[in-house]
């Protein structure tokens, strides 16, 4: 009885989330390069946070420099106590600013510290947040500024193309967009008359007004999953965009599962609020959607085996256009019931680091303790 309804269950969350959940499993939108936004053109500051990032830093503010606007703008990268010479190596040119970031108060991300640090250093009506692993076409600003400008919005975000070169990512890298996602439908995120909200933290455009208007930085300065928060914010008084970039890519390597294991653990206990029964909830569900349909094609028979290998199709079509996009094989579609083993093995290791009073360590930073 327990095992029929659990099938019955599983096909029914698969067939609202396939055709009633936002039409996630689109990969979809992506901006088309243009070659100019329209006038006028506000000037635009690009804030770059960084600590550490020696190895991907100078391509980084390479392609920045580089970028077509026909505008003003300016790259301000803030150092945050870097150790290995990430400042020299961004080079020196007319619109580089470099700043080497204050000591992190109490209470404050590192990332948002950083970040705070160049809003306040900076005046532009219109700031690009971007990360020190991310390398822009030199169309992107032109690009994004445009879709700022038309229909306007007040924020602009794109899921950036994430490396997917190792084995670890070509298995692991694609799940994470379509995860991503599934958890906010970007058109939903699109729709103003809709409350879901979020951004990619690769590229966050937004309107420094607006940006006041919420409080600044500040209003969010403990925030790890800190792109969502802005987006949340932003949204509640404005309208936002979110979408996918053809225009910018990652180049932070991760070789071995454990870096992938370690990137997603980092926040996964603070995007259920760190409580248990959100843990138990989440880890129920994800069998539910996951597990339960191969375990359906795997031992059941007759009509359950049937309803196990419709489910899966379900979730193993909305799959394919995330792995088009990372030019992968369908065949990777296959893999999803291990993949969602793997990735509610790390949210569980994030819980238990955070009970033990561990959290997870990131640019030598601890994030997500129980003292903070």
């Amino acid at each position: 009885m327990i095992v029929s309804v659990l099938a019955y269950l599983s096909l029914l969350i698969w067939i609202y989330l396939f055709f009633a959940h936002g039409r996630f499993w689109l990969s979809r939108p992506e901006l088309r390069p243009v070659t100019a936004p329209s006038p006028p053109l506000p000037e635009v500051d690009i804030i770059v946070p960084a600590r550490d990032e020696a190895e991907t830093i100078a391509p980084v503010i390479t392609s920045l420099l580089k970028q077509d606007y026909p505008g003003k703008f300016r790259v301000v990268l803030v150092d945050d106590d870097s150790t290995d010479g990430t400042a020299e190596l961004a080079g020196t040119a007319p619109h580089l600013q470099v700043i080497r970031a204050q000591r992190k108060p109490e209470g404050w991300s590192g990332k948002l510290w950083a970040v705070s640090q160049g809003v306040e250093a900076t005046s532009a009506p219109v700031v690009l947040l971007t990360d020190a692993d991310i390398v822009h076409d030199p169309r992107h600003l032109s690009t994004l500024v445009a879709r700022l400008q038309q229909p306007p919005v007040a924020l602009v975000s794109e899921m950036v193309r994430l490396n997917c070169t190792s084995v670890a990512e070509r298995a692991l890298v694609p799940a994470f967009v379509y995860f991503f996602q599934m958890l906010y439908p970007f058109s939903r995120v699109n729709d103003p008359t809709s409350k879901v909200a979020a951004a990619a933290g690769g590229t966050v455009l937004v309107r420094r007004e607006v940006l006041e208007r919420i409080g600044g930085i500040a209003a969010i300065k403990g925030a790890l999953i800190d792109d969502v928060t802005l987006a949340k914010a932003v949204k509640a008084i404005e309208p936002i965009y979110l979408g996918h970039s053809g225009l910018a890519q990652s180049i932070r390597p991760y070789p071995d599962f454990a870096s992938i294991r370690r990137m997603i653990a980092r926040t996964a206990f603070t995007q259920l609020r760190h409580s248990g029964l959100m843990l138990l909830g989440t880890l129920t569900g994800l069998a539910v959607v996951w597990l339960v349909p191969a375990w359906e094609i795997l031992v059941e028979r007759g009509w359950l085996f049937g309803i196990g290998v419709a489910t899966f199709l379900l979730a193993a079509a909305s799959y394919l256009p995330t792995l088009a996009r990372y030019r992968r094989s369908p065949l990777w579609a296959l893999t999803l019931p291990l993949i969602a083993l793997f990735y509610m093995a790390a949210t569980v290791g994030s819980a238990f680091s955070y009970w033990l009073g561990r959290g997870a360590s990131w640019k030598k930073r601890d994030y997500g303790t129980r003292t903070g």
